[in-house]
């Protein structure tokens, strides 16, 4: 069974079962009605005579308990209007202002201390039913990848439909179309080619006719496409096979990427495993890359090796190698400088950088892992086929995959660069970088756009 007729099958779990209940719950509450509505008039039927009492009993009831209320309000007009009273009034005139003053604050601040009681218990209440949930719960991959790729799921689908909805036929200028659509959503250029060319044959073979059949074929052929190219990919993350020796991620990337944060992130999920970390600030060039590193440090609690800026950042990693051995820490996170504007100089500085590390660690750097900006879409596309020229990527990590609609750019690195996404970006808080799940992608990306497969 391949990953569509998988995906068709996951999602048509749940429209099969739902008819279902809705009839049970339909059919118990035709049947409960009934005895429902005759109960209601049996207790709400009653003579007339009985509703006359009834109102006789309560007017008399209400006049006997509004007779002393009458006489106390009679008895409090006749204190006020006491000499007693009037010499109490003369003597609150005649005192100062600051007298007035005072107990006008002693009063409001009663009165407010009165009201912020039952306010701040509700408060205390709301926040303890709010937190409970957080802690008992946590989210599976399925749902991370279901939020992380909302926008994604709902540009694609809005795009599909917009141009199933202008066509009325499945023609050559219907596949011209699907080709730009494709292309606007990141899905790549030689991707978008492809999947036209094949869908021509695969439409007149299947006679699809419907904008369902037509949309579940586009869809098919995307996935079959994506999940051929991985056949031998390889998503997971390598460590060191020495357990005595520390592994060592080099990351790689332009500025501006959220790769410093990766790092920062990464560094928080080891620290949590119970590994110790060691950063490097490697970017010793970009301005603030040397103390935004530090303050992931201290915010995450692990030990970072930095040097003055402008400093070789070769250096700055033979430091912290030294020190990674020497104190026999787990794992270390070296960062880079990214500048692409001179190929030449940062292909020398990162051939430099590895070439210290593996003549203290031989097989290391385990991982080589380059920093893609998900929303830059083709731009970030562009990149990656720049610094594969530069340097042996031996993977990718997807930032901020749950800021954009383009999330289509993982079906063109993974079939025009032939590189693992390995680490994925689904939100900003800390534990949202994700190990990237092939399935569980597609799942997000193309759920609710697949006609549920009916047995």
């Amino acid at each position: 069974m391949g990953l569509f007729d998988r995906l068709r099958r996951a999602f048509s779990g749940e429209p099969e079962e739902e008819p279902k209940k809705e009839d049970e719950i339909v059919s118990t509450s035709e049947e409960n009605q009934e005895p429902e509505e005759t109960a209601t008039n049996e207790a709400t039927t009653a003579t007339p005579e009985d509703d006359q009492l009834k109102v006789a009993e309560t007017t008399t009831a209400e006049a006997k308990e509004a007779e002393p209320v009458a006489k106390e309000a009679e008895d409090a007009k006749e204190v006020v209007q006491t000499p007693e009273k009037v010499e109490v009034i003369e003597e609150i005139e005649t005192t100062s202002e600051n007298n007035e003053v005072k107990i006008a604050k002693k009063a409001d601040e009663e009165s407010l201390e009165q009201q912020s009681d039952e306010p701040k218990e509700t408060k205390a209440e709301t926040k303890a039913e709010t937190k409970e949930p957080e802690i008992q719960t946590t989210p599976s991959e399925t749902v991370r990848y279901d939020k992380g790729l909302a926008k994604s799921r709902k540009g694609f689908g809005a795009k599909l439909n917009a141009l199933l909805a202008n066509f009325r036929r499945v023609d050559e200028d219907f596949f011209e179309e699907l080709e730009e659509t494709l292309i606007e959503a990141d899905v790549g250029f030689e991707t978008a080619m492809k999947i036209s060319d094949e869908l021509q044959a695969e439409v007149k073979l299947r006679n699809a006719k419907s904008r369902s059949d037509v949309s579940d074929a586009i869809i098919e052929r995307l996935v079959d496409i994506y999940e051929s190219e991985g056949v031998d990919e390889d998503n997971s993350l390598h460590f060191a096979k020495d357990p005595t020796e520390p592994t060592v991620f080099l990351f790689v990337g332009v500025n501006g990427v959220g790769k410093t944060t990766t790092i920062g992130k990464l560094a928080h999920r080891y620290q949590q495993a119970g590994k110790k970390v060691l950063l490097a600030a490697g970017d010793t060039f970009r301005a603030g890359a040397i103390e935004q590193l530090a303050e992931w440090g201290r915010r995450v609690g692990v030990d970072v090796v930095t040097k003055p800026e402008k400093s070789d950042p070769a250096a700055v990693v033979y430091d912290a190698v030294v020190k990674a051995k020497k104190e026999n820490y787990d794992i270390l996170l070296v960062d880079t400088a990214g500048r692409l504007q001179n190929k030449v100089n940062l292909m020398n500085e990162l051939d430099k950088i590895k070439r210290v590390i593996t003549r203290e660690l031989p097989d290391a750097p385990q991982e080589v892992l380059l920093a893609l900006d998900a929303t830059t879409g083709q731009n970030a596309l562009t990149q990656a086929k720049q610094f594969k020229e530069v340097t042996d990527v031996t993977g990718i990590v997807l930032t901020k995959l749950d800021g954009t609609a383009r999330g289509g750019i993982v079906l063109a690195i993974r079939n025009e660069l032939h590189l693992p996404v390995k680490l994925v970006g689904l939100g900003e808080k800390m534990d949202d970088l994700r190990d990237f799940s092939p399935e569980e992608f597609v799942y997000g990306l193309f759920k609710g756009l697949v006609t549920p497969k009916k047995d």
